[in-house]
């Protein structure tokens, strides 16, 4: 699914949200580096993975901003929504009030992105499923009332990590494909064959601190 450097035609915009500790820089880097870090830390304002997936015969460059979950850091990551083309909003089904707090994300991400934006939600932590607190059909039932894609996944395993990243991207491509995303618009979090390959849509990744998820 990988490619060379520069040898896309599509950079797609990507923004990972939800509670602090729900697994999402864990997420991240099963995607992108295909490895399970068991002591991820924590996220500070935000941090930064790329990967070059294929969709239709079209390879994309999938820029993925891993957002702080943490409240003190919401004034921060807000401003990594706009022209967001996906987001990916994420709770841990072992805790249920990562699900709880949904809602506020949701708003938050309808409020701040634009109306092309795919909301893509992610159940994490599936491989836990012996301590779940949420189950599968009440989530099921928050996405469909939602107009959300959804899938409960495992970033320890890699279960469902793979596909909810590329059905994101494939439903972004098929709104290229029927006009309904406008590319000569900023907001629209696509970018058509890169000026400066390699470069991110937006400011380069905060640090991170020591402390355990």
């Amino acid at each position: 699914m990988t490619s060379g450097p520069y040898n896309y035609s599509y950079i797609f915009k990507y923004i990972i949200i939800g509670d602090m500790g729900v697994g999402k820089s864990c997420l991240l880097h099963q995607f992108t580096e295909k490895k399970f870090m068991a002591d991820c830390p924590h996220t500070i304002g935000v941090e930064f993975g790329t990967r070059i997936i294929e969709v239709a015969g079209q390879k994309i460059k999938l820029q993925i901003w891993d957002t702080a979950g943490q409240e003190r850091f919401r004034a921060v990551t807000r401003s990594y929504y706009r022209g967001a083309a996906g987001a990916l909003m994420v709770y841990d089904i072992t805790r249920r009030s990562t699900y709880n707090h949904l809602s506020s994300w949701l708003t938050d991400t309808r409020n701040l992105t634009n109306p092309s934006t795919v909301i893509f939600l992610i159940g994490n932590k599936s491989d836990l499923d012996g301590q779940r607190d949420v189950t599968y059909e009440e989530a099921k039932q928050f996405a469909d009332e939602n107009g959300l894609m959804f899938v409960e996944a495992s970033a320890k395993t890699g279960q469902n990590v793979e596909e909810a990243f590329l059905e994101t991207a494939k439903k972004i491509y098929q709104s290229i494909q029927d006009g309904r995303l406008d590319l000569n618009a900023a907001e629209s979090g696509v970018q058509h064959k890169p000026a400066s390959p390699g470069r991110p849509l937006a400011a380069p990744p905060a640090a991170r601190d020591p402390c355990a998820c």
